[in-house]
């Protein structure tokens, strides 16, 4: 075997291995979405059920889990209640702990003004997320877990991500 020959076959069984040894690429948690155009997310507490809207039909629902105190509205920084009222879309996260997450607008200007008039702080940062290895790891023995926030399953997270715009409407119910 010729010097040419061998590097020609080392190069080729090098490249054979290497192949077989390269790790599968993970899917992608970035859907896309082509259905018709999501216009209001309805958040029922008392039900523990989201449903995407467009008009006036329902594209999609979805069981959640709630702030570690699901019961009342969102009044103070640290309090384990999810919000009640009108919100919009107003970011998106894709590197949340949660697996991804859309940003709902609390604190409004009356969350603010409330907690201000009682000298307190009315927290933020809520979202509708994923569960990520924390959610995992609680549900189903802790139903409600969030700090506030709306849980979904990562693969739930990943279809909203998907068909959430920024501004749109979100409305919790009690």
């Amino acid at each position: 075997m010729s010097a040419t020959t061998r590097r020609t076959f080392t190069f080729s069984m090098l490249a054979m291995l290497a192949a077989c040894g390269a790790p599968q690429q993970q899917p992608s948690k970035f859907q896309r979405y082509s259905g018709p155009p999501v216009t209001q997310v309805s958040i029922n507490k008392g039900q523990r059920r989201m449903h995407l809207l467009s008009g006036k039909t329902v594209v999609r629902s979805y069981d959640v889990s709630l702030g570690n105190q699901p019961l009342g509205h969102k009044q103070f920084e640290g309090d384990g209640k999810t919000p009640e009222g009108i919100y919009f879309v107003d970011r998106f996260n894709p590197r949340s702990r949660y697996h991804l997450s859309v940003g709902v607008s609390y604190p409004n200007p009356q969350d603010k003004a409330f907690a201000e008039a009682h000298g307190r702080k009315p927290g933020g940062d809520i979202f509708i997320h994923g569960r990520g290895p924390e959610g995992n790891n609680l549900f189903p023995r802790q139903r409600d877990w969030t700090a506030g926030c709306i849980a979904v399953t990562d693969e739930e997270i990943e279809e909203i991500y998907a068909m959430l715009q920024p501004g749109t409407p979100i409305v919790i119910y009690p």
